[in-house]
């Protein structure tokens, strides 16, 4: 995926302020704030499963009303055609991928909760910490606008990494245990703060094409980085460094 000038200075915003202290729900909706701007988009929601009572909870918005949070809170998420499929994707994935507009638009979802407000095309993202739901991004525009793209999908999957490392980092300060990210634990490899910081966007898998451009840094760099990540972390490849990452939770 090849970024703009601007796609690539607004993602590598996201990842600087992703960076500090924030609460669970602070870092939702600063991110949402900034993905509204990326993404060209007019809605935002995000939720926290709560795997014990098997509902949604921790709820953050921006530009939804109450009523029809309230609504969704209380019934409609337990009559919800779409997010249960979209929580077993590993990325971020427009509606459209996993049931087609018209299909939806005949549903009760749609009529008396998503348009309601005027939410019309969609695309989710789910965190994971080793494999639990530790919140998720709902975008929304509104259908003056066009639907999402696979290459929209690809723009969230880029903040990925930032933002678990961002909700992990919450949940400890919560007093939750949080999972381990490359950028949370150099000193393991003796890891540069870039160093860490690229570990984790090639485990989130971005291409050097994306990590040169977030980081406006040159390909020789990158490489000379790389080297140096795999000569401090015994990788031999790149596909090796997530689960050098997992063994050193043991």
């Amino acid at each position: 995926m090849n970024l703009s000038h601007r796609e690539a200075d607004l993602i590598f915003a996201i990842m600087r302020e992703l960076s500090g202290e924030f609460a669970h729900d602070e870092v939702r909706k600063r991110v949402g704030r900034w993905l509204l701007e990326l993404l060209d988009a007019d809605f935002f929601a995000s939720y926290v499963w709560d795997d014990e009572a098997q509902r949604y909870v921790a709820g953050v918005d921006i530009n939804m009303t109450p009523d029809n949070l309230s609504r969704y809170e209380g019934h409609y998420q337990f009559h919800d055609p779409i997010t249960p499929t979209l929580q077993r994707r590993r990325r971020a994935t427009p509606v459209s991928a996993i049931m087609p507009h018209d299909r939806l638009r005949r549903t009760e979802f749609f009529n008396d909760f998503l348009f309601k407000d005027g939410l019309y095309y969609g695309i989710n993202y789910f965190a994971r910490d080793c494999g639990e739901d530790i919140g998720d991004l709902r975008i929304w525009r509104s259908q003056r606008k066009e639907d999402f793209t696979a290459r929209d999908a690809m723009l969230v999957d880029a903040i990925g990494p930032s933002l678990v490392n961002a909700l992990t980092r919450a949940n400890r300060l919560n007093g939750g245990a949080g999972a381990r990210r490359f950028a949370q634990c150099p000193d393991i490899w003796e890891l540069t703060q870039r160093e860490a910081e690229i570990a984790d966007m090639l485990v989130s898998g971005l291409s050097d094409e994306d990590v040169v451009q977030i980081l406006c840094i040159s390909k020789p760099t990158l490489r000379t980085h790389v080297g140096s990540i795999f000569r401090k972390t015994g990788a031999q490849r790149r596909s090796q460094l997530g689960s050098i990452l997992a063994r050193s939770r043991r």
